[in-house]
């Protein structure tokens, strides 16, 4: 278990820096522990906020040009490429040298599958952080100052050297305990407790349950489950669309909330869809809802002199009693 630390947004201080190119990574997910501290529970498989812990894992590296993970292969809402160390539970050294042989990239992201808070831009901004210099590997460390090696980003070919250097003597990597890889290894620290909290007890899994339903998580929590569970990678702003079913709902009815987001949706999906799209969808919609709440807060009176009695962007000769 690494230390939970309420404070602080996963990722804080991980994120690549505006305007750098996207690095280009593979990833490599350790998904086929025993979870002996859970009584042997599939641990991939249980499920916070709604989804599989493996399943957000795997949301976090969408943006890994291949992701392999090392366990059995299971049903995962994104596809994956299936590896497994010989012999199976031969611990995480061994699997992470199952992994990376089905990697091509210079950059491996390496991720345990039991990290609740992990998310797309810690991912990406260690991938970024590896390729601004000339170490071998960027990794988290947690509350307690130690070492995450399984929340890091490493150059392949000293994953490659240190494994070859390993197995030498010919005994294998069976067994042996990841920092015999990682102890050889020239390393950029940096600190997110929340990021590189992991489960490994049932303590840990009711930690993370509660946190991603206190107020200030769930709605990015649930809308990130939302997407996932509906295959959509699309991003925009949730604080648009938030306005917009407040406007609605206080302006016209509570039902028009839900229904006038959905008619959003519906539109930007018919414009060809992307964020553009459901921001000019947005707009348009509460716009209409601020001038239904204008007139119901009207008093039914004509008005004032030189006030126009229609929206400015209405085109000539459209309304209702042209």
């Amino acid at each position: 278990m690494t230390a939970y630390e309420p404070p602080g947004e996963p990722g804080a201080g991980t994120g690549p820096p505006p305007g750098t190119a996207p690095a280009v990574y593979d990833a490599v997910v350790l998904a086929g522990g025993a979870a002996r501290r859970l009584g042997g529970a599939d641990k991939p498989g249980l499920r916070v906020g709604g989804r599989a812990l493996l399943d957000r894992v795997l949301a976090a590296c969408a943006g890994a040009r291949t992701t392999v993970v090392v366990a059995d292969p299971r049903p995962t809402a994104r596809p994956v490429t299936w590896a497994r160390e010989e012999p199976p539970g031969g611990g995480p050294l061994a699997a992470l040298a199952a992994g990376l042989r089905h990697t091509t990239a210079e950059h491996v992201v390496v991720v345990s599958a039991d990290l609740p808070f992990l998310t797309g831009p810690t991912v990406r901004g260690l991938a970024a952080a590896l390729a601004a210099h000339d170490g071998d590997g960027v990794l988290l460390t947690g509350a307690d100052g130690r070492d995450q090696p399984l929340v890091a980003a490493y150059r392949a070919s000293a994953l490659r050297r240190g494994i070859a250097a390993l197995t030498g003597d010919g005994t294998g990597l069976t067994g042996l305990p990841l920092r015999r890889l990682t102890a050889g290894l020239r390393l950029t620290r940096v600190p997110d407790a929340v990021a590189s909290f992991d489960c490994d007890t049932w303590d840990d899994i009711a930690t993370a349950r509660a946190r991603i339903r206190e107020h200030g998580h769930v709605l990015d929590e649930w809308i990130s489950a939302a997407k996932d569970e509906l295959g959509i990678e699309l991003d925009v702003d949730t604080r648009v669309l938030l306005d917009l079913a407040r406007d609605a709902a206080h302006g016209v009815a509570r039902p028009a909330a839900p229904l006038t987001t959905f008619l959003v949706g519906y539109a930007a999906g018919r414009a060809g869809g992307g964020a553009e799209a459901v921001a000019e969808a947005a707009r348009k919609a509460a716009a209409l809802a601020r001038r239904w709440a204008e007139e119901a807060a009207g008093d039914g009176s004509a008005p004032a002199a030189g006030t126009p009695d229609v929206v400015p962007d209405a085109a000539p000769d459209t309304r209702p009693d042209a």
